[in-house]
């Protein structure tokens, strides 16, 4: 009886120490299928959708009242023509589509959540965020809806989005003589989606149940899932062709953004939740044809093409 039990307490010990890490095994491969299957879902929807831009309203009359039914009337007008939903629930229900009120982000703290554009990212109403619009700040409120596969999902919309354009400079403050071209990214973000892949329950945490995906520029849309295995930048800065090898040796299972994984990780900084990410400038894989490469200025939202230089970098999966 005595080696019964003894064994007994040996496998419990075992079971104790091993369990949690097979578990997390388990989840981290549920949540990895899961996402690749919401993103395809969402590529192949918003593919047949016409233009993304111009669907609800918003508008200010003289006394700063505002009419906005933006992101429903994407939502019910748009997105659920192509995509299976089950339940539409405004910005005063959230909780009624299974948005919860507060999760992990992915540097673990923890953060509400944004209830319009201005919450999701505050340079969305800065002076760089002009969205070709007469009232200039744009904050949609946001809503949400419930897939038919479960997934609680909290949408942003800007109905003014636009295609990547922007401005050619003479970019000196950074050192170089030639014109480069610039861009102030917020304009053309159509949509974001912030996805809990099981609602309500937990761990409600930013990198495992809970994601984003955003969709940009109205015409010959774009549709990006940047997954980041760990909040951080790598600290030291490289040139182009050093931050492409740094990447994949920092994980095998990681690569640096293009330009619109890049510009998505800007929307959405605040769930990365790493505040020195507010200062830094950093690469894009994507390239133009002058070898000239795109970097992202977190601190003031604008996207430039620049001969190669030391710039900090941020890897996401493959």
């Amino acid at each position: 009886m005595a080696e019964i039990l003894l064994s007994l307490t040996i496998i419990g010990v075992v079971a104790a120490i091993t369990l949690p890490s097979l578990t997390g095994n388990i989840n981290e491969r549920t949540w990895n299928t899961q996402r690749k299957a919401l993103y395809a879902r969402f590529s192949q929807a918003i593919a047949l959708m016409p233009a993304l831009n111009g669907y609800g309203t918003y508008s200010k009359d003289a006394e700063g009242n505002v009419t906005d039914t933006a992101t429903e009337t994407f939502i019910t007008n748009g997105l659920a023509k192509v995509l299976k939903i089950n339940n539409i629930c405004d910005n005063d229900h959230l909780k009624d589509c299974g948005i919860v009120e507060k999760f992990n982000t992915l540097a673990g703290g923890t953060m509400s959540v944004p209830k319009d554009l201005k919450e999701l990212n505050s340079m969305f109403t800065d002076r760089y965020g002009n969205f070709q619009n007469p009232q200039k700040d744009i904050v949609t409120k946001a809503a949400a809806f419930e897939t038919a596969n479960g997934e609680s999902i909290l949408a942003f919309y800007n109905p003014y989005c636009v295609d990547f354009n922007g401005s050619i400079i003479n970019n000196s403050s950074i050192g170089y003589g030639d014109n480069v071209e610039r861009r102030y990214v917020q304009m053309n973000m159509c949509a974001n989606f912030i996805f809990d892949l099981n609602g309500n329950k937990g761990p409600n945490a930013v990198g495992k149940d809970i994601g984003w995906i955003s969709a940009l520029y109205p015409s010959d849309t774009t549709v990006v899932m940047p997954v980041m295995l760990s909040a951080n930048t790598l600290s030291q800065q490289y040139n182009h062709s050093q931050a492409v090898s740094e990447c994949k040796n920092f994980n095998a299972e990681t690569r640096l953004p293009n330009k619109e994984e890049l510009m998505s990780m800007f929307y959405n900084k605040e769930l990365i939740g790493n505040q020195a990410l507010n200062t830094r400038h950093v690469w894009s894989s994507s390239t133009n044809q002058k070898s000239y490469y795109w970097g992202l200025n977190f601190s003031s939202a604008d996207m430039y093409l620049i001969p190669d230089r030391p710039e900090y970098i941020y890897c996401v999966k493959r």
